[in-house]
This record gives structure tokens, C-alpha cells and sequence, in this order.
């Protein structure tokens, strides 16, 4: 209790504004790519499974949902803990709350707050799905979750150095997709706003039997 920490003030829009107004979205995506890249690659450590989902049951042990629904979560997350998918050689720092109150843009530079949350030996497409989830629910709330696939797709293609991480990435993608989802699902009081993410949280742990 006798120490504070302080940290730089930075003013500018956050990256919700940019949603909202759809005015230089993928470029300002694009930015915030090219700065994730650069936390992950500069961060490199070993990688701790475990603790990713630790993370996972963090959030079903949270979530208002019936011991049917969370049952059956936990079955699909089985599932993925057995894949090779998220074998991975090396972790990395990542965030691991990349929302878009988080990203502010000041005179045209991304800047990332708040890293309470972060984690030094984590997927770095944990990143990259919690985002991506944010995304396709704040166009679903919209209208169309469909309108968020072009922001996404270009967001992922400009993150990877390479068509074969792009492969690599977007196979992983649904697991930390469902995760930022669920994510959403726990902050949401309103029963209507929780339905989406919660559907669509299963339906991304369900792509393992896809893939």
C-alpha cells in the first residue's frame, strides 16, 4: 500500500471510435497489427498451456449460464487441449485484454493501454482473436456480423509475415475467438446481449471437428 504506479497519460480516439464511424478502420487495424507483431516477436519465451486455459475455465466458472451449456463448453474445450493445434514451439507476451477501449490513436501512432492482464508466456493469436471477436460482435450488434469478415481477414493477412502463418493462424483462431467471445458474454448483464456471444463461442469451439 505504500507504492503507486504511474504511467503516461495519452490522449486520442480509442479504436472504438473507429468502429463506430467506420472512418479509417482497416488502416488503423493495419497499425495495430503491425505493433502486436512487434510485442509478440520481441517477448519470445516458453509457452504455457496450461494457463491458456486456465484462462478459458476463469471465464466459464464467471458466466451466468446453466450447468448444461457449461458442461458442454468444457467437452469442446477438451477437444481442443488434445489437438496439435495449439502446440506451439515458443509463447510470447501478450496482452490478453486487446479490446478496443484499449488501442488509442495519437497523431496517427497506435498506442496499447492497460496491461494488467497481460501474460509472458501466452499464444499470440489470443491477441488477435479477442480483437477479431470484438469486431465481428460490434457489427453483429449492428446488423451484420458479416460486415466485420473484410475488416478481419485483412487484419490477419497484414499480422502474417506469409500465406503458411495465415494458414496457421486462422486454424487457431476460433479457439481464442471463443475465448474473447465468452469474454464479452460475461460483462454483458442484458440476457439479449449475451445470447450472440455465447452462440457464437460454441460455434467457434465447435470448428475443431472442421478442421
Amino acid at each position: 500500500f505504500n507504492c503507486v504506479l504511474v504511467s503516461k497519460y495519452v490522449s486520442g480516439k480509442p479504436l472504438f471510435w473507429y468502429f463506430k464511424h467506420r472512418q479509417d478502420l482497416k488502416e488503423k487495424l493495419e497499425l495495430i497489427a503491425d505493433m502486436l507483431r512487434k510485442l509478440h516477436e520481441n517477448t519470445k519465451t516458453y509457452y504455457d498451456k496450461e494457463n491458456e486455459f486456465s484462462k478459458f475455465h476463469y471465464v466459464l466458472n464467471h458466466l451466468k449460464i446453466n450447468r448444461r451449456m457449461k458442461k458442454e463448453y468444457k467437452r469442446l474445450l477438451g477437444k481442443w487441449w488434445h489437438s496439435p493445434l495449439l502446440e506451439i514451439k515458443n509463447g510470447c507476451m501478450i496482452h490478453n485484454d486487446s479490446t478496443p477501449v484499449n488501442f488509442v490513436f495519437h497523431k496517427g501512432k497506435p498506442f496499447l493501454l492497460d496491461f494488467e492482464l497481460a501474460s509472458p508466456y501466452g499464444n499470440f493469436v489470443c491477441d488477435l482473436g479477442i480483437l477479431c471477436a470484438e469486431l465481428k460482435y460490434y457489427f453483429a450488434r449492428k446488423g451484420s456480423s458479416k460486415s466485420a469478415e473484410p475488416y478481419i481477414h485483412n487484419f490477419l493477412k497484414h499480422y502474417s509475415r506469409d500465406e503458411k502463418e495465415f494458414y496457421k493462424i486462422t486454424r487457431v483462431l476460433p479457439f481464442y475467438m471463443a475465448y474473447g467471445m465468452l469474454r464479452i458474454a460475461m460483462f454483458k448483464s442484458n440476457k439479449s446481449y449475451r445470447d450472440y456471444p455465447l452462440r457464437e463461442a460454441k460455434k467457434c469451439l465447435e470448428a475443431i471437428g472442421k478442421i
